[in-house]
């Protein structure tokens, strides 16, 4: 067919979709008219809604409409974007006067379809303003004009497929017998649903409707895989604490899921900010962006925040100088190692000065241990070296160089910062600044930074929530809860167990890193390197790819990145054990002309292109495809990342191999279609 014949067919379908459009409406308009106690404006809103029913939407209307204006609300609907509760006015009213209601009967869809496994942040209170144009909000309350009301509902985010459309709304009008389903008289019936074994009155069955959700996502983009609330967990964001709570868990688990879901949650229950913290400054970006696209109407009362920059920003609100400046104190510790520590009897444990700031950052500093007797008596967690008190009489004598030093040149290091914030939080007076806080990754903190969050809301009901998981620590030392003064009592220390993201095939490769290696995580209780989790993901595959050079390792890499499917590079990670590799990769993608985006820079919107970073900075995220090359050597010097427990010659060599194991299995987790392992032979 000529390019002629093509535009006249695609002119005739336009005519087409334009008459049918015009004739529903005209359809609906004709039922809105049955409504006759409704306003001549609110019968446009109700006509607009009934149109959408024809495109698969579902629309309960209160049998009481117009006759009972202290009704909640006056309709419920479901389409793709979700639970809608709507009210909707002819007047000019305050929106305040409807809100209360409005939110009741809110509260009362979640927990109408909670029981069906789905997330809060699908349910969705709207006030639509017959005869204005606006698109506002009211705290969760979206605020829009009837002529908004359609462009914005068919413009929202898909959640839900069209099974599970037909069984939330069926399950509504059975727990809302005051509403009454309405629907444009002139369409089609939909085709009756199969009647499946065991489901109630035949209509649908609750795992049939979580495994569609789940089958749903996992085709999504990646981005959308990432916010997906497994129906187990729903009624884990919604619970009540009675005090600081822990979500722990394998890799996998959905944590950071729970933690998002939560945040809109929580933002949506109080009046207060939340505050939702990591230690790497590249998540808050994605979560931010991510809890947008989720829950939008709340999302501007989260903070994200990476720990450092928020506490930066608290101490200059305060008044308290700041005068961070990384390089200035790296030059200070490296005099300080060289005037003191390189001819004491530390460089016989470790020559290196590496291990040895590590102890003063995470140890001394990040403990805020200020005198000798205190750090002579502490237990030094996760760190392997047995220090005698001669050894830890070095250490201090190290520190109180470098202090003295750094406070020569005038600068703070990252832990002067935390230590400075919380000295200040625990001398205000005033209420605290946010009604909850979330640590994600909380691992990966200090002890002064999880003091520091604690003493922002203290022990107050859903006022603190940790999330975390020991086994995926990647920095050294490590600390209690109970160091912190935290109690997680009872049912507030939930651990998950059930893996989403990976395959039997990957998660057994990553665990063969660690199984090895024992933890002790922030409960002090110590863990065996492999454990067991339930799996619900079964088509994971591992490549493992071995060559002789780097040469052609790297075509091999090249090969294989070219064969994935079209638009599979938006799902697709490259990750690296060093910034080192980091930059060589960056080299290698961009001369075969691979595009390639940074994770530091990724904001959690789709991009085609690789992901490419650190195994460090891919904490927090999760792929389809994962690529590690060389993944088997450390910054490409070959020193085995995987050579098990033992067999170096210092406890500092094992300790060290331990953590890039930890590392690697961070990687390796981050893969759920697909974890692709480069190796070069050596000998």
């Amino acid at each position: 067919m000529g390019a002629g014949g093509a535009a006249s067919q695609r002119t005739q379908e336009a005519r087409r979709q334009e008459r049918l459009l015009r004739e529903q409406w005209h359809a609906a308009r004709r039922q809105a008219l049955r409504w006759d106690t409704a306003g001549e404006g609110e019968q446009r809103v109700l006509a607009q809604l009934l149109v959408l029913t024809a495109r698969g939407w579902r629309l309960l209307v209160d049998r009481r409409w117009s006759r009972t204006p202290a009704a909640d609300a006056d309709m419920l609907l479901v389409g793709p974007g979700g639970v809608f509760v709507l009210d909707v006015t002819a007047g000019r009213e305050p929106a305040e006067g409807h809100a209360p209601g409005l939110l009741a009967a809110t509260k009362a869809a979640e927990s109408a379809v909670a029981s069906l496994g789905m997330s809060p942040v699908a349910v969705q209170p709207v006030l639509v303003f017959a005869g204005q144009r606006l698109d506002a909000s009211l705290g969760r309350i979206r605020l829009l004009g009837e002529h908004e009301i359609g462009p914005v509902l068919l413009s929202q985010r898909h959640r839900l497929r069209a099974e599970s459309v037909r069984a939330i709304a069926d399950h509504l009008e059975r727990v809302f017998p005051g509403y009454a389903g309405s629907a444009i008289d002139q369409r089609p019936a939909p085709a009756p649903e199969p009647h499946r074994p065991g489901s109630p009155d035949g209509l649908f069955d609750v795992q049939g409707l979580r495994d569609a959700a789940l089958e749903g996502a996992r085709r999504a983009p990646i981005e959308q895989w990432m916010t997906f609330l497994h129906p187990d967990q729903v009624a884990l964001v919604r619970r009540d604490w009675s005090g600081p709570a822990r979500i722990s868990g394998p890799a996998g688990t959905g944590k950071t899921v729970v933690a998002l879901h939560r945040a809109a949650h929580l933002a949506r229950r109080t009046t207060g900010r939340i505050l939702y913290v990591t230690f790497a400054n590249n998540l808050p970006r994605v979560q931010s962006t991510f809890l947008k696209a989720m829950a939008p109407a709340v999302a501007d009362r989260v903070d994200f925040r990476s720990l450092h920059s928020w506490a930066q920003e608290f101490l200059q609100e305060r008044g308290i100088p700041v005068r961070l400046h990384g390089d200035k104190a790296e030059t200070a510790f490296s005099l300080a190692w060289k005037n003191v520590g390189r001819a004491s009897r530390l460089a016989a444990l470790d020559p290196a000065p590496t291990y040895w700031h590590e102890e003063i950052d995470h140890v001394i500093k990040g403990r805020g241990l200020t005198r000798f007797e205190e750090y002579a008596a502490v237990p030094r967690r996760r760190r392997r070296a047995s220090l005698h008190r001669t050894h830890r009489q070095a250490v201090w004598e190290l520190y109180e160089a470098y202090e003295a030093l750094r406070g020569e040149r005038g600068v703070h290091d990252f832990n002067d910062v935390l230590s400075l914030a919380l000295a200040e939080a625990s001398r205000r007076r005033e209420g605290p600044p946010y009604a909850a806080v979330i640590v994600d990754e909380v691992q990966d903190l200090t002890l002064v930074g999880v003091r520091l969050l604690h003493a922002l809301v203290g022990d107050v009901p859903n006022g603190l929530l940790l999330v975390g998981d020991g086994q995926q620590t990647v920095y050294p030392g490590g600390f209690r809860l109970t160091d912190a003064g935290i109690d997680i009592r009872g049912d507030r220390g939930q651990v998950l167990r059930t893996n989403y993201r990976n395959s039997k095939q990957i998660l057994e490769a990553a665990l063969t890193v660690v199984a090895d290696d024992a933890f002790e995580d922030l409960d002090g209780v110590r863990t065996s390197g492999r454990r067991d989790v339930d799996l619900t993901y079964h088509d994971g595959d591992v490549v493992r790819v071995t060559r002789p050079t780097v040469e052609a390792h790297d075509r091999e890499l090249l090969d294989a990145l070219r064969s994935l499917p079209e638009g599979a590079l938006a799902d697709t990670a490259l990750l690296c054990p060093s910034m080192r590799a980091v930059g060589d990769y960056q080299r290698l993608l961009t001369q075969a002309g691979i595009p390639v985006c940074q994770l530091e820079h990724y904001d959690g919107r789709a991009v085609d292109a690789v992901k490419l970073g650190t195994y460090r900075r891919a904490k927090g995220l999760e792929f389809k495809n994962v690529f590690l090359p060389r993944h088997d050597t450390v910054s490409g010097h070959g020193t085995p990342a995987g050579t098990p427990a033992g067999t170096e010659t210092s406890e500092t060599a094992r300790e060290r191999a331990e953590l890039l194991r930890s590392r690697l299995f961070v990687a390796m987790t981050r893969a759920r279609d697909l974890l692709w392992l480069g190796s070069v032979t050596t000998g």
